[in-house]
């Protein structure tokens, strides 16, 4: 697992490194518009790029907080996965911060990462062929939580910096993702302490707890 403290996230380097050299010749030609484009071009990228420091707050144990920043779209009960009894969808967009963070103190028991297009959540396709990744935590009380970050209309594509076995403590940075949509399965054992609508923040906001 890759350590990035820095105020940037180190995947936005590449695009933010074009963008300033584009910057600099424009300027050097003279291209006063281009150039313009370009340096707002490089503001938009810092911002999507950005990785703040977020300090965790002081939640009672076996709590579980949003891995993402954004806007709880729908809650369901009793879903067809036996192994789960709920599911929270979180939507991102380019003007959330785009880290993703560690709900829980868990082991990574399992990571599937499938590349693939970049189609809108309304599109009939898009949860089948979108490129996606499925983590599964497991905590030490054998609490088991399944997280599927989904991209949409995105630019960039999905980063998870984590290996299968990676132990990680809660709020802990483990990928990038612009634009997309979180799901976060959970058992029949947890109490969920969100409704829908709330806007969350990764590593602050309390999603609930295992009972």
């Amino acid at each position: 697992m890759k350590s990035n403290l820095l105020p940037i996230s180190s995947v936005g380097f590449k695009y933010i490194g074009y963008t300033t050299l584009a910057f600099v010749l424009l300027s050097v030609l003279d291209l006063e518009f281009l150039a313009f484009v370009s340096f707002l071009l490089l503001l938009a990228l810092v911002f999507v790029y950005r990785n703040p420091e977020r300090e965790l707050l002081s939640f009672e144990p076996n709590s579980v907080i949003s891995p993402v920043d954004g806007k709880v779209i729908s809650i369901e009960e009793n879903i067809e996965d036996s192994q789960y009894a709920y599911k929270i969808e979180i939507e991102s967009n380019y003007l959330e911060t785009s880290v993703l963070r560690a709900p829980l103190d868990a082991t990574l028991e399992s990571l599937k990462l499938k590349r693939g297009t970049r189609l809108s959540k309304n599109s009939a396709l898009s949860k089948e062929i979108n490129e996606n990744a499925e983590l599964i935590l497991v905590d030490s009380n054998s609490n088991r939580v399944k997280i599927r970050h989904q991209l949409e209309r995105s630019f960039d594509t999905l980063h998870i910096d984590i290996a299968a076995s990676n132990t990680l403590r809660q709020s802990s940075r483990y990928g990038v993702m612009l634009n997309g949509i979180t799901t976060i399965h959970l058992p029949q054992n947890f109490r969920v302490d969100l409704r829908v609508g709330s806007h969350l923040k990764a590593s602050q906001t309390l999603i609930g707890y295992f009972s």
